[in-house]
């Protein structure tokens, strides 16, 4: 069944002209059944400017939008009718199979957290991200979701990393690895020693501790880690990116020789640019939620946000919630310590 996806139309630097442009590329490239959330004459002029088709694209008017300098908890307060807001809550009450949008991340993991809830036996639900790697790709998580971690929250997220990656990146046997400054048993924290343990009682292809430098070269297939590291690795490796890429083009520029070699070994170069272009592989998912809440980058264009739209559609037809919640529930060796209770407004 070929489920609506839900788009936030404010979200992001470029919203609504690229959100409105990358829901029509969806429609007309992967057959996607869209629902546009915002307000609608700003939605209508957009596809207007753009030329974009409205055809197969509903819209679900809404005047409220929620900004970045908007505190997160506002999604549930102030911002309740945002574009953000409602669209969590169309998920939510079924109408919709999943949730796309480029607006704030904070405000996206509360309101998800609070409105969409968890599946049951999650405790956290993780945001995370699929990395350009030598060999592929990796999945980080956790990316941002949950600062402090207990050992019990990096088990269900090695768990729910394995799952995506086996589903959507189609990875036999996804690899987990545990991230730390070492990969000795001493190395770690007391968390990341706690956690280790209660992987390795699992039945994920658990490889243990992993250190940073060894992610992008294949190390393994999924990196779990606390939300405070996850981030700074993310932007770490988003840095590292942007600067080598900038090197690269200052040193092509400053020599006229080497500009003729770009055309000969252009192909080259743009294949390589494509395999470390993070962006190639959609948005970051929410991992551990009900329905399936998908975060595209905040400067994501007209391309970024059909990949991501088609990334949800996968996610849904993939059942990945469904083969997380039956992980959780099979794969554990020891039983599984009961959730805490849900957050409630």
């Amino acid at each position: 069944m070929n489920e609506k996806i839900i788009v936030d139309a404010h979200g992001g630097d470029n919203a609504p002209l690229e959100i409105i442009k990358g829901c029509a590329r969806a429609v007309r490239d992967y057959g996607a059944r869209v629902v546009v959330v915002g307000r609608e004459n700003e939605i209508r002029a957009a596809a207007e400017q753009s030329g974009a088709s409205l055809a197969g694209i509903e819209i679900r008017h809404t005047e409220d939008i929620l900004t970045m300098e908007d505190d997160p908890v506002s999604v549930v307060r102030k911002h309740k009718d945002s574009s953000m807001a409602v669209g969590l809550r169309m998920l939510s009450a079924g109408e919709g199979g999943a949730f796309v949008s480029a607006g704030s991340t904070g405000a996206l993991v509360v309101g998800s957290r609070l409105i969409v809830k968890n599946l049951p036996g999650i405790r956290r639900a993780a945001l995370a991200t699929v990395l350009p790697s030598d060999k592929g790709a990796y999945m980080l998580l956790d990316c941002g979701a949950n600062s402090e971690c207990k050992p019990e929250f990096l088990r269900d997220f090695a768990v729910m990393g394995s799952a995506y990656m086996n589903v959507i990146c189609k990875v036999e046997s996804p690899r987990v690895g545990l991230l730390s400054n070492g990969t000795e048993e001493h190395k770690g924290t007391e968390l990341t020693r706690e956690a280790k343990k209660l992987i390795e009682a699992t039945d994920l292809n658990f490889v243990g501790y992993i250190e940073g430098r060894d992610a992008p070269m294949g190390g393994c297939d999924v990196v779990v880690t606390d939300g405070f590291s996850g981030n700074v690795f993310l932007k770490l490796c988003e840095g590292m990116g942007k600067m080598l890429s900038g090197v690269l083009n200052d040193a092509f520029k400053r020599n006229p020789v080497r500009m003729l070699g770009v055309g000969i070994a252009y192909g080259a170069i743009k294949d390589v640019k494509k395999q470390l272009n993070y962006k190639e592989y959609g948005g970051a998912p929410l991992l551990g939620l009900l329905k399936p809440v998908i975060k595209a980058h905040g400067t994501a264009d007209e391309r970024v946000i059909a990949v991501t739209i088609k990334q949800a559609m996968d996610y849904i037809a993939g059942d990945v919630g469904g083969r997380t919640e039956k992980m959780i529930n099979e794969v554990m060796k020891t039983a599984v310590p009961a959730a805490e209770p849900r957050d409630s407004e």
